[in-house]
């Protein structure tokens, strides 16, 4: 196999911001693996709540150039359980590498990922649109450039209450509010009560990672079900937030690719959980290989690309929330 890295640095439409931080624009690595005349493409974006650099990841990645490049072509889980004791140290380097092989394994034996997987695609969920923090002018603007039927607003904020009732004037779309840590526990419980009404879906990670005794303690008392983010991060997360959280949203980059993302997926149904599939403001290349996730998910938000101001790649299309698969194998993805 050959190894090529790509650092891109990807502009926003607007300034994204949440609870913690605001972006203009999102660095990004592309890593592309070439075999048998064919290529793989992955990514992973940098991001400093995790300490994680484009830099890093490539620093990471070429320490081990010579072990991917002369590894043989064989099933991803066996790659991945190979590689990963080099790369467990930087989880968002190891998914790049493992969405760019999933993808070639894909295209070389000339099926989309879905197929190769028996996934079938008929009943995928709807990924939502995400609303940053803004002023509340600024937020419904937004909502009126794209009308979707599913929005997920980020929240956080003194004011977060009077946010969702004004934005709630605006449309009839399902809401999904995601606090990213920013609330406690009483506020959390009460918060819940009042969104009910406003037509809220579900909470996503409103308190801190570690507050395991808070998030016991809303769990039983939320009206409204709670998705952990923060909280599940790896594989032996999803145990964890069993009886403390009624579904999980897990991230490609932060379990280090498709292939545990997979694994998380199918422990958090065995458990009863509800399955979630987040992004991280990626370009196309990180969102097609979201995409073949989609069979196995209640919910989905993989709205990364929409929000860039211009795309490095083609691959899925998104249109009033439903996902459109590519012509091509694989993930679909071809690099602009």
């Amino acid at each position: 196999m050959k190894l090529i890295l790509r650092e891109y640095n990807l502009k926003l439409k607007h300034t994204f911001t949440i609870s913690r931080e605001s972006i203009d624009f999102q660095p990004s690595l592309i890593v592309e693996l070439q075999s048998n005349g064919f290529s793989g493409f992955g990514e992973a974006t940098s991001n400093p709540y995790y300490k994680t650099t484009v830099s890093m990841m490539m620093a990471d990645l070429e320490k081990i150039r010579a072990i991917i490049e002369n590894s043989e072509i064989e099933t991803p889980d066996v790659f991945w359980s190979k590689i990963h004791p080099y790369l467990k140290d930087d989880m968002f380097a190891l998914c790049a590498l493992d969405l760019a092989y999933n993808d070639l394994y894909a295209r070389i034996k000339g099926k989309k990922l879905y197929d190769l997987w028996n996934y079938t695609t008929e009943k995928n969920p709807l990924t939502d649109y995400t609303i940053g923090i803004a002023s509340i002018e600024k937020m419904v603007s937004k909502m009126q450039e794209l009308p979707w039927p599913i929005y997920k607003i980020k929240l956080g904020t003194k004011e977060d209450i009077a946010i969702v009732k004004e934005l709630r004037k605006h449309t009839n779309a399902i809401f999904r509010i995601d606090a990213n840590c920013g609330w406690g526990v009483e506020e959390t419980i009460n918060n819940a009560v009042e969104l009910k009404k406003l037509g809220v879906e579900f909470l996503e990670q409103p308190m801190k990672a570690d507050n395991w005794e808070g998030h016991k303690e809303v769990f039983k008392h939320s009206v409204l079900p709670v998705i952990a983010d923060e909280s599940c991060i790896i594989e032996e997360d999803v145990a964890k937030c069993f009886n403390h959280f009624h579904g999980v949203n897990v991230k490609l980059v932060k379990c280090g690719g498709l292939t545990p993302g997979k694994r998380m997926i199918e422990e958090a149904k065995k458990l009863g959980l509800k399955t979630m599939v987040g992004c991280m403001t990626e370009s196309t290349v990180g969102i097609s290989a979201i995409a073949h996730l989609l069979p196995q998910l209640d919910y989905v938000d993989m709205d990364g690309a929409l929000l860039l101001s211009e795309d490095i790649a083609t691959g899925v299309t998104i249109k009033d929330g439903v996902v459109n698969y590519s012509n091509l194998n694989g993930t679909g993805v071809t690099l602009l």
